[in-house]
């Protein structure tokens, strides 16, 4: 499963203004909400029920906030790059800079796991994170994330 085959250009959101948690999936939730033709209340209410299990702030300036929504019938990704750092309560403390926001079906365990597993996986390496950190725009974001995709 490859993220560039998910996450559209409207979903990427390169220079986030919030500065703490629930204003950032705020912020991020308007236009995955439109994609995913939600109410943005809705979503933002599931994704912060989500985070008071345990914060997805994963360390390494990551979050990765997500959730299993009614009303959708395939997988909806955005994308958010905070130069300043937000506070997302993450497990390492620090501020979160690269964040994905994930939403499934409520009843896709599958595609949910693996989707979340991808996102980790390409996150653990410190040179695309930089290249992300680096980008001017979506579309250098899309870029960068595709040549990752493709990358053996």
């Amino acid at each position: 499963m490859k993220i560039i085959d998910v996450l559209q250009k409207d979903a990427v959101l390169t220079d986030l203004k919030a500065r703490d948690k629930k204003g950032l999936i705020e912020e991020m939730g308007l236009p995955v909400s439109r994609i995913a033709g939600v109410n943005s209340g809705d979503m933002v209410r599931v994704l912060l029920e989500r985070e008071r299990l345990g914060t997805t702030g994963i360390g390494g300036g990551i979050g990765i906030p997500h959730g299993k929504l009614k009303g959708i019938d395939s997988l909806i990704l955005g994308f958010g790059l905070s130069r300043g750092g937000v506070d997302f309560e993450s497990i390492d403390g620090k501020p979160t800079h690269i964040f994905f926001l994930l939403l499934t079906p409520e009843n896709s365990i599958d595609i949910h796991l693996r989707m979340l597993a991808r996102i980790s996986g390409i996150l653990k390496n410190e040179i695309f994170k930089q290249r992300l950190m680096n980008a001017s725009d979506a579309d250098e974001i899309l870029e960068i994330i595709r040549q990752e995709d493709e990358a053996p």
